[in-house]
């Protein structure tokens, strides 16, 4: 079997087996939480993206990696990885974090769409070997990140309003100063 069939059976077999243990273990709990706590919940997953200049870093990776894809990847991860941080570091002040949040997950999104694409152009499947140590994370890690990036898009444009009615009192236990 040769190194690009490998390469890109690894990478379905990835999403395959993400999206089992994403549907089953970490999907029933995220859509149940709150808006809030469910992107933080993301972003600490993302937060570990500055792991990415690994594909810059001699010695981890080989010296044939196509240049077009590792300084791409390497940078894109890391501004990904630092918002994602940033967004963590703001819980406490909620514009902030939310605004870090859009940010990291289109950045994020954008950065994994144009590595697959550049990795296509500059034919990585055929020299996937030269990923080396860094092979693991087109094949473990970067499924979860996209699969992620989908659930905060999804948990951003879907309305509040259940979780508004969680999170709101009956109304016969709200009381209001001066009122009998």
């Amino acid at each position: 079997m040769s190194q690009e069939i490998l390469f890109q059976s690894h990478l379905v077999l990835g999403y395959v087996a993400w999206l089992l243990c994403f549907g089953v273990y970490l999907w029933p709990r995220l859509k149940v939480m709150n808006h809030f706590e469910a992107q933080r919940a993301i972003a600490t997953i993302h937060s570990f993206r500055f792991f990415g200049l690994v594909f810059i870093l001699p010695g981890v990776v080989g010296p044939h990696l196509p240049g077009g894809f590792a300084t791409f990847a390497a940078y894109g991860d890391f501004a990904t990885g630092v918002l994602a941080l940033l967004a963590l570091l703001t819980v406490r002040m909620r514009p902030l974090f939310w605004l870090f949040v859009v940010m990291f997950n289109l950045i994020g999104a954008v950065e994994l769409v144009f590595d697959y694409y550049h990795a296509i152009q500059v034919g990585l499947p055929a020299v996937a070997g030269e990923l080396r140590a860094a092979y693991a994370i087109p094949i473990l890690y970067v499924p979860l990140l996209m699969i992620t990036h989908g659930v905060a898009f999804y948990l951003l444009l879907r309305p509040l309003g259940k979780e508004l009615k969680r999170s709101a009192p009956p109304i016969d236990e709200v009381r209001c100063e001066g009122v009998p």
